[in-house]
């Protein structure tokens, strides 16, 4: 059910009229918890590192409130690798609105050309697309490799350790 925001989320497992509840509780607990029950995919720091030492600017666009992305992103070690961080709020809808990521781009002076979104599921790439954006997918989150498989994308990749051979062959 993860994807959409967390609105949905709740309105799919609690229902419309308990959601607004369900959201609140979750916004007040989840400070509490969201470090300790966060785990970063494998690889992820030294893939980062690379990106990094490849010249690469680096935006996190989630679903997430970005505050809560910060807060885990740190608090792993991983956080000084990201220019910004998206979400929704008052002003920015969930992905795969593209809001968030073209204040991104815009924000950073990136074009759509030379963007690449890399992400794991398919709000990932609606996003990316509707941004004019190309997308690389990985599996091992939420979404198989087969569900992946079925979603427009420029790039479906095993593991992480191959992004920056990846985006070292299709640099633009």
């Amino acid at each position: 059910m993860v994807g959409h925001g967390l609105e949905k989320l709740l309105e799919k497992a609690v229902g419309p009229e308990r959601a607004a509840e369900g959201v609140r509780l979750f916004r007040e607990r989840y400070p509490e918890v969201a470090v300790e029950k966060s785990e970063l995919m494998p690889d992820v720091p030294e893939v980062l590192e690379r990106l990094s030492q490849d010249g690469h600017t680096m935006a996190l666009a989630s679903n997430k409130p970005a505050p809560f992305s910060r807060l885990i992103l740190e608090a792993k070690g991983v956080g000084r690798y990201f220019r910004s961080f998206g979400g929704p709020d008052e002003r920015t809808p969930p992905k795969p609105d593209p809001t968030m990521l073209l204040r991104m781009m815009e924000e950073a002076g990136a074009h759509a050309s030379t963007t690449v979104v890399v992400g794991d599921m398919e709000v990932d790439a609606e996003m990316a697309r509707a941004a004019g954006c190309r997308v690389v997918l990985l599996s091992g989150g939420s979404r198989s490799r087969e569900e992946l498989a079925e979603v427009d994308a420029d790039g479906l990749l095993k593991r992480l350790l191959a992004l920056p051979g990846w985006l070292a062959a299709r640099r633009t």
